[in-house]
């Protein structure tokens, strides 16, 4: 424990002393509660202190993380809103009052220990709250690795965990080369590149917090109000891109420091400089080698998160296109599809205009056994975006489920909406009074 810790407990224990034993114990005399009073005090003091680290800040975000995370996907918590509206609260609260240090840091010249101090716990509280708001969505992908009516042991379950493994690991090392570029850069411009930093992390809280605000109905906001909510949320990937790409500017500080090495610099960098030229030669040397690595690392970091969030981002988020539909033959108010155009074992799509003048679709597939799965090309939860097949695999494509083949027909779940039909004579028929009665399951054209 440190001697600047000893005196926080110090000062703590003279101001309860004085607060609790004297000034409330001598004017309410309700000495049941002093033990509340000092046992809250301490409980404070110790999450203080123990804040007082960034690591253990992020710790404790995380820990909070895995439990809401836990407690989402068990549907304890069915409404996020409850814990993200009051987490929010605070993260922006110690977001800007993190903001005001580091202006203040910026602004003094000498270093003041109680300033950074103050900076290093809001840093560690924002930390916390940050982890806390952003992680539980990261941890739930866990649950995604397996798809409905999926083994386990799959090669596509191990790629999807390779892949969030290799994530997970990709962020810890891009943070890693980030903060690398600190011993090379003057701490005011990594100060100032962390403030900027702050401030869009600030706003996009904000924006995530009036957000919750305006749709619970708990804030109401004028049309200019609104409009800039909206261009805000709708330009969140390029805030996102603005936090990455500000670090092109302790990169380019970190590649021009390697270039030119002041005295200054050189007799501050270590007391063997003074040593000799040879020694002051060395640790020139040593200087150059790091921050030029330092600044090559950070580009190739820059270049592979930016890449991963549009490039990247795009291929993941193509929207998925759904197979024309087939040609079939209508007669005296029934649709014919004959067998041998499902012969295949693939998904076929139809479309029927209804009598209301709605363009609906429905899905025919031949299933084992000889048996076939007939239904509308929508489900009761997803409405009318379709199906589609994709190695092999039925797949819902609102929810990206994949559909058990043997379930198709029936009713329940993201199962297509059972559609009565006949099957004999070689074909599938079904009545297009059927089909009408169920137009309403798609939006009208």
């Amino acid at each position: 424990m440190t001697l600047a810790s000893l005196a926080y407990i110090g000062a703590d224990l003279v101001a309860l002393t004085a607060l609790v034993g004297v000034l409330y114990a001598r004017r309410h005399s309700r000495k049941d509660l002093m033990a509340a009073y000092i046992g809250v005090n301490v409980g404070v003091l110790a999450v203080t202190l123990l804040l007082a680290t960034s690591d253990v800040g992020a710790g404790l975000g995380l820990g909070a993380a895995v439990v809401f995370a836990i407690l989402r996907s068990t549907a304890v918590i069915s409404q996020q809103t409850i814990l993200l509206q009051p987490a929010l609260t605070v993260g922006v609260t110690v977001d800007l009052l993190l903001l005001v240090c580091l202006i203040l840091v910026l602004v003094k010249r000498e270093g003041d220990s109680a300033l950074m101090t103050t900076a290093t716990v809001l840093a560690a509280v924002c930390l916390a709250v940050d982890f806390f708001i952003h992680l539980p969505d990261v941890i739930i992908q866990l649950t995604n690795f397996v798809a409905t009516g999926e083994s386990a042991f799959t090669s596509a379950m191990l790629l999807r965990s390779l892949g969030f493994l290799t994530g997970v690991a990709g962020a810890g090392l891009v943070a890693w080369i980030f903060s690398s570029t600190r011993g090379s850069v003057s701490p005011r411009l990594f100060a100032l590149t962390a403030l900027v930093f702050l401030l869009l992390l600030t706003l996009q809280d904000l924006t995530s917090l009036v957000q919750i605000l305006v749709n619970t109905g708990s804030l109401l906001l004028g049309d200019a109000a609104f409009v800039a909510l909206a261009w805000l949320i709708n330009h969140h990937l390029a805030l996102v891109l603005a936090q990455v790409f500000l670090f092109l500017l302790p990169a380019s500080a970190a590649l021009v420091a390697g270039f030119r090495l002041p005295s200054s610099r050189m007799q501050s960098l270590t007391w063997q400089a003074q040593a000799g030229d040879a020694a002051a030669a060395r640790i020139g040397r040593k200087f150059r080698r790091h921050a030029f690595l330092a600044a090559a690392w950070c580009l190739v970091a820059l270049l592979f998160v930016g890449v991963s969030l549009t490039y990247g981002v795009s291929l993941t988020h193509q929207e998925v296109v759904l197979s024309a539909p087939e040609k079939y033959r209508q007669s005296e108010g029934t649709a014919i599809i004959p067998y041998s155009q499902l012969a295949d074992g693939h998904l076929h799509r139809f479309q029927y205009k209804a009598s209301d003048g709605t363009v609906m679709r429905f899905i025919i597939i031949k299933k084992a056994g000889g048996a076939y799965g007939v239904g509308l090309d929508a489900c009761e939860n997803c409405g009318d975006a379709g199906y589609y097949e994709k190695d092999g695999k039925i797949i819902c494509k609102k929810c990206d489920v994949a559909i058990n083949l043997a379930t198709i027909g029936f009713k329940g779940g993201c199962n297509p909406i059972p559609l009565p039909y006949q099957s004999q004579g070689g074909k599938i028929t079904i009545k297009t009074s059927d089909l009408d009665a169920l137009s309403s399951h798609f939006k009208n054209a």
